[in-house]
């Protein structure tokens, strides 16, 4: 089958990121961290202290963007990073307060996203997902 080039998977999923980020940024402008740290920081609220590496392969992100982040979340004081070759990263006292502050905002946008989605458009991202696996 020949495609069109509007049709682009890549450039239309990158499309829909881009428009969801736009709902998270707006929530995460006090607290002067990005969607993709407030992903870390979840992520991180969940497994504990964790090899650094495994963080980035279970979000799909890329090792720079990783490193770049965890950086920044450690100069913020909101993570601990050992010194180590595999570095292991955990929340620290700061970074658990944050993450229970920003559930709050996190549960509205998701509840105005899905509402624009609504349960089929929640079941395609499931589905997509599990494709990709």
């Amino acid at each position: 089958m020949k495609y069109e080039l509007q049709q682009c998977i890549g450039a239309r999923l990158r499309r829909i990121s881009r428009i969801t980020d736009g709902y998270y940024r707006k929530c995460l402008v006090d607290f002067d961290i990005t969607e993709n740290q407030m992903t870390i920081l979840f992520a991180l609220s969940k497994m504990g202290k964790i090899d650094q590496g495994i963080v980035g392969k279970r979000l799909a992100l890329e090792r720079s963007t990783i490193s770049r982040n965890i950086k920044l979340l450690h100069k913020k004081g909101l993570i601990l990073k050992t010194d180590e070759y595999r570095p292991e990263i955990e929340l620290t006292k700061e970074g658990i307060v944050l993450v229970k502050n920003l559930i709050p905002l996190w549960q509205k946008v998701m509840e105005e996203l899905a509402e624009k989605i609504g349960s089929d458009g929640m079941e395609i991202i499931a589905t997509l997902e599990k494709k990709f696996e």
